[in-house]
């Protein structure tokens, strides 16, 4: 669809959610929203150049603002739900813990969960279509973000304190109970199967938690087209909408299933070597780290199928429930191997 507001074009792309209730429907949140955006480009010395373009899903309304000819002159203007709404604020406080890893804003509202970011160079998933890389920078890619989770590990509280959702291992057997009772797509029977693995779910959480693996931010949804690959062996880690404080392992899990399904089950164990090793040194043996991996990305199916529900008030919530019921079930069906 294309509008025109003020002296711009403006295309909006609402992909498979027609309709959606986001506040970009909303005129006057739309030109107060813009009004900030362009009062923050012009804090940069840069000023909009250009069609505006605009993408509206339940979760976040994100506008791509051109500031120039070039295919990289952009900035982006991101507004999350309430409940991922910390992400503005997350993201600020990531560039001055582990600048390098994670993009500077360039002007947050952390209260409203507004941000506003450069372009940050090409997508990782364009890079890999490209043939220009493939496992190895994958590799290269899950040691660089374990680096950063364990300089993180400090700030986990601060962090929790910005508004980013808790998800302890201790606290999954509940939100486990929480998913499947509220869900009303499992049926009668299917709840009491489920809910009678719930001392399973326990045993594997108390294993996990024995290891001692401090909690840390976990993306919980590192895929490809979340990370940026602004030059060779450089990544930037993006998107923190979906994000917790918990188990960092759990990261593991898109990035696991992302790597099989491209390039082969082969490629797998030595992706997660290259996430574990900054975590060696912690006290369990190399050993104990990857039945720790294993356990965590199982467990990271919950931390998947709770976020599903982060979305503007009015959504539907049809779609947040077949996910979520998805990926509950995933919970017991996942290989206990890579």
């Amino acid at each position: 669809m294309r509008t025109t507001d003020d002296e711009w074009t403006t295309v909006v792309d609402r992909g498979r959610f027609p309709d959606a209730v986001t506040p970009w429907d909303d005129g006057d949140w739309r030109r107060e929203a813009l009004g900030w955006a362009r009062r923050g480009l012009a804090a940069h010395g840069l000023a909009e150049a250009g069609t505006r373009e605009v993408r509206v899903r339940p979760w976040s309304v994100l506008v791509r603002l051109r500031t120039g000819p070039g295919d990289r002159d952009a900035a982006w203007f991101k507004a999350g739900n309430p409940d991922n709404a910390f992400e503005a604020g997350l993201a600020g406080a990531l560039a001055d813990w582990v600048p390098g890893d994670v993009m500077t804003p360039l002007a947050v509202d952390a209260e409203r969960g507004w941000m506003l970011l450069p372009d940050g160079g090409p997508l990782f998933r364009d890079v890999l279509d490209a043939g220009a890389a493939g496992p190895a920078e994958w590799a290269v890619a899950v040691g660089r973000y374990a680096r950063a989770q364990r300089r993180l590990v400090p700030h986990a509280d601060r962090i929790a304190a910005l508004g980013v959702p808790g998800a302890g291992t201790r606290d999954l057997p509940d939100l486990f109970e929480s998913l499947v009772t509220g869900n009303p797509l499992f049926d009668a029977a299917e709840r009491a199967v489920l809910l009678g693995r719930r001392g399973l779910l326990a045993d594997w959480c108390a294993e996990l938690d024995a290891y001692g693996v401090p909690d840390s931010l976990d993306h919980c949804d590192l895929h490809d087209g979340q990370i940026l690959a602004p030059g060779a062996g450089r990544f930037t880690f993006f998107d923190w909408g979906d994000a917790c404080v918990g188990h960092p392992f759990g990261s593991l899990l898109v990035p696991v299933r992302a790597v099989a399904e491209r390039y082969g089950p082969g490629a797998v164990a030595p992706l997660v070597d290259a996430y574990l090793e900054p975590w060696s040194g912690l006290g369990p043996s190399a050993a104990e780290l990857r039945r720790a991996a294993l356990l965590a990305v199982r467990l990271a199916a919950l931390g998947r199928a709770g976020s599903w529900f982060r979305l503007f008030p009015g959504t539907p919530l049809d779609d947040s429930r077949e996910a979520s019921a998805a990926w509950v079930r995933e919970l017991f069906a996942a290989d206990d191997a890579w």
